[in-house]
């Protein structure tokens, strides 16, 4: 994660963007299902849309299935690819951190999304994507947590059932990249796979790191059930970040209005933050790690 997040800034009850909704809100991303599909075509297609969007375009939600791939940061060290020969192409691409292998039976969500229209920094979508995997698991009453440092979700100490047997485990790998303020790659979520591949190298970059799919912690679900329940889980947290953001700026608007000295300690324009909305400090453009 490269940004620090700062406090709401003044912001327009109403955002320029084509994706706005009265009263301030956002539409939710476009869902875009694009089943199974090659994870080159997937990455090129990323690519071309970050290149060509502008301060108009919807945010959107891919939801893909590859075929077996092992994929390889920008940063990422071969020597994590255990096994040359696998039969399993690797493609090196450019969202932060080492090696992990995407496969039938996992979920692939693809976040395209406008940072700086959203004021979301790069940490805070990295944490709101972690409690959307956490949530879709607890759906299917599967335990997930976080790890300080180790960005993904693993299977908790105290699991039960079928998950104690796997305590520690990844079930979810996440990794971005940002390009002028937008986001590309995104989460995937092992639903019910052949994990023998990941043997053939070092999770994440982490040797000896178990990796588990929800089938062999106990959940008995579809690919295409799973994959929804994540994306609308992603949808709510992005929606419920907005209105934090902007639930705390009109209260900083309002202060601003009534006692104009607190919003100069405060560090706000009571010119701009009441009526424009002011300008916010950009996110920093960064690559938040893969896991």
């Amino acid at each position: 994660m490269c940004a620090t997040p700062v406090s709401a800034p003044p912001i327009s009850p109403s955002p320029s963007s084509g994706s706005a909704l009265p009263g301030g809100r956002f539409a939710p991303p476009i869902l875009r299902w694009r089943g199974n599909e090659a994870y080159q075509a997937s990455f090129d297609a990323m690519r071309e849309f970050t290149a060509q969007r502008d301060a108009q375009t919807p945010d959107e939600i891919w939801l893909v299935e590859h075929p077996p791939v092992f994929t390889l940061g920008q940063a990422g060290k071969p020597e994590h690819l255990l096994i040359a020969n696998s039969g399993i192409p690797l493609v090196q691409i450019d969202r932060g951190g080492q090696i992990t292998y995407h496969g039938p039976g996992q979920v692939v969500a693809y976040l395209l999304l406008d940072l700086r229209r959203r004021k979301l920094m790069v940490r805070e979508l990295v944490t709101l994507i972690e409690q959307a995997v956490i949530e879709t698991l607890a759906a299917y009453n599967l335990a997930g947590e976080r790890k300080a440092g180790a960005p993904g979700i693993y299977v908790p100490e105290g699991a039960t059932g079928p998950s104690a047997a796997h305590v520690g485990a990844k079930v979810g790998a996440l990794g971005l990249k940002i390009s002028h303020g937008c986001s590309y790659h995104g989460v995937s979520l092992n639903v019910s796979m052949d994990l023998s591949p990941f043997l053939a190298i070092n999770p994440c970059g982490y040797a000896g790191l178990e990796t588990v799919d929800m089938a062999t912690l106990g959940a008995q679900t579809s690919w295409q059930d799973v994959a929804a329940t994540l994306a609308a889980r992603l949808e709510a947290n992005l929606a419920a970040h907005w209105d934090s953001t902007l639930s705390a700026a009109l209260s900083v608007a309002e202060a601003a209005a009534t006692d104009p000295c607190a919003a100069s300690a405060a560090g706000v324009n009571p010119a701009t933050s009441a009526t424009t909305g002011g300008q916010p400090p950009q996110p920093q453009a960064g690559v938040a790690p893969a896991a």
